[in-house]
């Protein structure tokens, strides 16, 4: 369902495709991380994931019923202890492939947002 939106949603504004990996990555990340650590897979609970434009940047928003959790002491998957790691890395994707993040409620909602004129200067 969520690569199906944000291919609606790239193709009907024309995103670029560079803008659009990391807007499908980080949609995916978000919401998945939303589903399992937020929800804790309880099939009632819903996540909220909204696209917005606006001056000249897209505005994911994506927003779970859990409690939130500690996003200003993640473990650092680049460091040798967490490499092997399977998980602990989609805080760490999401802030590498937007252009800026921010948690709110005390992290069950993340606004990530994506410049669409990137700076060639």
């Amino acid at each position: 369902m969520v690569e199906k939106y944000v291919d609606d949603f790239s193709a009907f504004y024309d995103v670029d495709k560079d803008i659009y990996g990391n807007l499908l990555i980080s949609a995916l990340e978000a919401t998945n991380n939303a589903i399992t650590h937020g929800n804790k897979l309880v099939e009632s609970k819903n996540v909220e994931l909204i696209f917005a434009i606006d001056n000249g940047k897209i505005i994911l928003t994506v927003k779970d019923e859990g409690i939130g959790f500690d996003y200003k002491n993640l473990p650092d998957p680049t460091i040798s202890d967490n490499i092997e790691c399977m998980s602990g890395r989609g805080v760490f994707l999401m802030t590498m492939l937007s252009d800026t993040i921010e948690f709110e409620n005390n992290g069950s909602l993340v606004k990530m947002t994506f410049l669409l004129k990137k700076n060639t200067h």
